[in-house]
């Protein structure tokens, strides 16, 4: 059934049993009289029966016309809301992104950037992961995610495109009325001889600071090790320690109960940058995600939430 006739049959047939005759149909179709006619003449041929009780006045559907019209109607009904819905998808107005970033990003870049995209295209579905770096890129290569927001270099043989969004500088961090408490620049060795609360190795922020520390020639032996950015802010206004951390982690860390230091000796600072699949087409929600990705944010510096600058006290 489905090779006897396809949509525009579908269209003649049902502008016909709708309307008053051939000749004001045709006018409507943009076909003559005749060919109107034929055409529906080619249809009842095809599916073996009459559709149409014709007199030299009027045309009147037979059972089988009245049935398939139902379905007719059905049909262009489904194809007509699909047309509408693939429009949408292919101006961005529907469709889902997948993002993988690491838990920093996703708290303190993207939010904005969210706001400003459902600003724009508030029916488009967004699903957010956080995951570290090495499961960020994997996500973006293997196809999981759209877009991959990540920190520091990426393996060109990983098969994806890196572009820088913005750099974000390490702070040191401390509990009010603890060994930060002066307000000034503090040193990595000043740090690494205090209680030190590092992120556990395999992640992106361990991996800046044990180079930070090696170029110094610094030796690094923490006094507590955490896999997550939230347990070390907690750790640290606990005044059971401190730690160095990038700009961008504070919203994770509750930077009010919190101060931050000017870091020196080295002035560590990564980038941070979004990630896809090189070679392989975004969707349209996708690619306007990372529109706004690149038109918002090219390569600024993070600043801290208070909006007082990158290098602000507590």
């Amino acid at each position: 059934m489905s090779n006897k006739f396809d949509l525009n049959d579908l269209r003649t047939f049902s502008a016909l049993a709708r309307g008053a005759g051939y000749r004001a149909v045709a006018d409507d179709v943009g076909m003559s009289a005749s060919a109107l006619s034929r055409s529906i003449s080619r249809l009842e041929d095809r599916l073996g029966t009459r559709l149409f009780d014709r007199d030299t006045r009027n045309v009147s559907l037979t059972p089988q016309g009245e049935m398939l019209l139902r379905l007719a109607e059905r049909v262009l009904n489904t194809a007509a809301t699909a047309s509408l819905e693939f429009d949408a998808y292919l101006a961005a107005r529907r469709g889902r992104v997948t993002i993988a970033g690491l838990p920093s990003v996703t708290a303190g870049l993207l939010p904005p950037l969210v706001a400003r995209f459902m600003e724009v295209h508030p029916d488009v579905d967004l699903q957010i992961k956080d995951a570290l770096s090495d499961s960020v890129i994997r996500a973006v290569e293997q196809g999981e995610a759209d877009l991959g927001f990540t920190a520091g270099a990426v393996d060109p043989s990983d098969r994806i495109s890196f572009r820088t969004v913005l750099t974000d500088r390490f702070l040191a961090i401390g509990a009010p009325g603890g060994a930060l408490a002066e307000e000034r620049s503090y040193t990595w060795e000043e740090l690494v001889n205090l209680p030190f609360v590092a992120m556990a190795t395999g992640t992106s922020v361990r991996a800046l600071t044990d180079a930070a520390c090696s170029q110094e020639g610094l030796p690094l032996r923490p006094r507590f090790e955490v896999a997550h950015l939230a347990t070390a802010g907690a750790f640290v206004s606990q005044g059971l320690g401190v730690t160095a951390l990038p700009t961008l982690t504070l919203p994770v860390l509750g930077a009010g109960k919190l101060i931050y230091r000017p870091l020196l000796k080295p002035q560590l600072v990564r980038r941070v940058g979004v990630i896809w699949r090189t070679g392989h087409a975004l969707s349209p929600a996708a690619r306007a995600f990372l529109d706004l990705v690149r038109r918002t944010a090219p390569g600024t510096e993070a600043v801290d939430p208070s909006g007082a600058g990158p290098l602000a006290g507590g």
